[in-house]
């Protein structure tokens, strides 16, 4: 029988009554302690004059303040910027000091002598010509000087990714779509309507391809790290919004290094979420503990770039929802693949806009795609989010300035041969493609798995096979096989290499012969485990053994310089540069 009022009534009262009992000696308590705290705040001030109390009180409360931001309040975590000042510290002491710059430039030496050697009597041109040169003379001098020079030939298939087709009749294609609008821009989409008429189509064309419904939208950008850097600006704005001051990319460890990029670039911080050790998956279980009120976004990679893994988009989905997070998804290694492999017979779980939580995409056009190398597509579910990437400026002198991406000017013949390719290749040409390229990795990892000394890191899902050692210095195997022709792409915590497969591996016989190099050069490695490395397997395996992380940035920083070192010569291959 359901209680009367007045029951219910007394039975509200007995229970305050028993909160009242429960709490009245904590109270008396705590007053007790707020009382002597004041008599000994006022005993500790008599004496004192009002504007000393004033004094003390601002000093204090400016204490508490810097103590909090030091603590809390700052991109970089307290532990990194302890590890930094000990590091950088350590280093102005004079002997530890000095060793290590002598090790860096000899470092820096050793990758310049191993990577940027030039032929006998090769100089650089510093000068522009005095006299112009004609079409055949310069036409001459590059196929004589430049497009002679050694380096690894991606023609028969031995190098990882970097060239993902290469077909000369797609090239031919490319090179005349490319000419005729060599001039053209889409900052001025009222002269080159056409341009703009073809940046939107490849969006769409995109969009559709990752099942994004009627609000789909995006642009195109240069390449990954913008479009990865674009996304990054949209969610750190909503994150402003709301007040976040130092706003966090909660993403993966197997994450692209353009998300620290854009973390760099936009005041933002990278939070790295663990993996599992075995499949090199993201943690979606850690992932859901890290959060808190600065996450701006979460990241999962279709897939990771290092091993080729598909993050558990699905999982992250859900959890994006349940936090009102955005997620971004990093498709672009694989962004002109995983959209077809169901329909190349291959099984793969969801990624792309089916996922409701899922806002963001980004998918490399210039990649897997087969366009040329400078164009990417960035994807939103709806335009308000894209809105957001705009950088609109108003006042201007010049008159009303509007940007989509990054660049102001932009190559519209890119986007004319993006356009071109995607239209001659087709939804049937990417399957094919598609089918060839993932039955070729499976094959690989296979083989792979078969060969003593060497292991498969995590689940390749896709393009990607990487390789690991517990037996001998994998990178010592990697630059064995470099030996043999192969250029193999080095990768750490943990040591490996991987082979990123493309349109050139193919071909009819090279995934064999990647095999019985791996065989040969891992058999030699087995039967002498401590051979002493050389080459670049010594500096990639002593890089990782650094603990100071800024002497690793300085030789990479030295790397950048010497691709840009001329010798400061004058004259070059004859060409007249008085």
């Amino acid at each position: 029988m359901a209680a009367t009022s007045g029951e219910q009534i007394a039975g509200k009262e007995g229970i305050l009554s028993l909160v009242k009992t429960k709490l009245e000696p904590m109270i008396e308590v705590g007053t007790l302690y707020l009382n002597k705290a004041k008599d000994e705040i006022n005993s500790y001030c008599s004496g004192m004059e009002a504007w000393q109390i004033v004094l003390y009180t601002l000093g204090l409360t400016l204490v508490v303040v810097w103590l909090y931001r030091f603590l809390f309040d700052h991109e970089l975590g307290l532990f990194e910027r302890i590890q930094k000042s000990f590091f950088k510290n350590v280093r102005h002491l004079p002997i530890i000091g000095t060793k290590i710059k002598q090790e860096i430039e000899k470092t820096c030496n050793n990758v310049e002598n191993f990577s940027f050697k030039l032929e006998p009597g090769q100089t650089y041109v510093t000068n522009l010509p005095y006299t112009g040169l004609s079409e055949s003379k310069l036409l001459q001098l590059i196929n004589d000087k430049y497009e002679t020079m050694e380096g690894a030939d991606w023609t028969c298939g031995k190098v990882s990714g970097t060239v993902y087709n290469g077909n000369a009749e797609l090239t031919s294609l490319i090179t005349k779509v490319y000419g005729q609008y060599a001039w053209a821009n889409p900052l001025h989409p009222d002269v080159f309507p056409g341009v703009r008429k073809m940046e939107a189509e490849v969006v769409a064309m995109t969009c559709k391809m990752f099942n994004g419904g009627p609000e789909a939208c995006g642009t195109m950008t240069s390449g990954g790290t913008e479009s990865i850097l674009m996304a990054c600006r949209v969610y750190r704005h909503i994150a402003y919004e709301r007040g976040v001051k130092y706003p966090e990319i909660l993403a993966p460890k197997s994450v692209h290094s353009a998300f620290n990029k854009a973390a760099d670039y936009f005041r933002m911080k990278v939070v790295l979420v663990p993996l599992d050790p075995v499949t090199m998956k993201c943690d979606v279980k850690a992932m859901a503990r890290m959060i808190n009120r600065n996450t701006c976004m979460l990241v999962g990679s279709a897939p990771q770039f290092p091993h080729g893994t598909l993050d558990p988009i699905e999982e992250m989905s859900k959890l994006a929802l349940k936090h009102k997070l955005p997620l971004h998804v990093d498709s672009c290694l694989g962004g002109f693949l995983v959209p077809f492999m169901k329909k190349a017979g291959y099984h793969i779980e969801p990624f792309d806009f089916s996922l409701p939580g899922v806002t963001s995409i980004s998918a490399d056009t210039h990649k897997y795609g087969f366009t040329p190398k400078g164009s990417s597509v960035i994807m939103y579910s709806n335009k308000s989010l894209r809105f957001k990437q705009y950088y609109i400026n108003p006042d201007w002198q010049g008159g009303i300035y509007a940007s989509p991406a990054i660049a102001g000017s932009r190559a519209g013949a890119l986007i004319a041969a993006t356009w071109a390719v995607m239209m001659h290749y087709g939804e049937q040409g990417y399957v094919d493609s598609t089918r060839a390229i993932i039955q070729t990795t499976r094959h690989i990892e296979a083989g792979v798995r078969k060969i003593p000394g060497v292991y498969v890191v995590g689940q390749p899902d896709v393009s990607v096979v990487a390789l690991g050692s517990l037996d001998f210095n994998v990178f010592q195997l990697a630059s064995d096989l470099n030996k043999r022709g192969w250029n193999l792409n080095s990768l750490q915590f943990p040591s490996c290499f991987h082979i990123c497969v493309t349109i050139p591996h193919t071909k009819n016989g090279v995934a064999d012969v990647f095999l019985k190099d791996v065989q040969e050069c891992s058999e030699a490695l087995l039967s002498q485990p401590r051979t002493k490395a050389d080459g670049m397997a010594a500096i990639y395996g002593t890089a990782q053994a650094i603990p100071d992380r800024s002497i690793v940035s300085e030789a990479a920083g030295a790397f950048l310089d010497a691709c840009y070192k001329t010798n400061y010569q004058t004259v070059a291959n004859g060409v007249d540069a008085k």
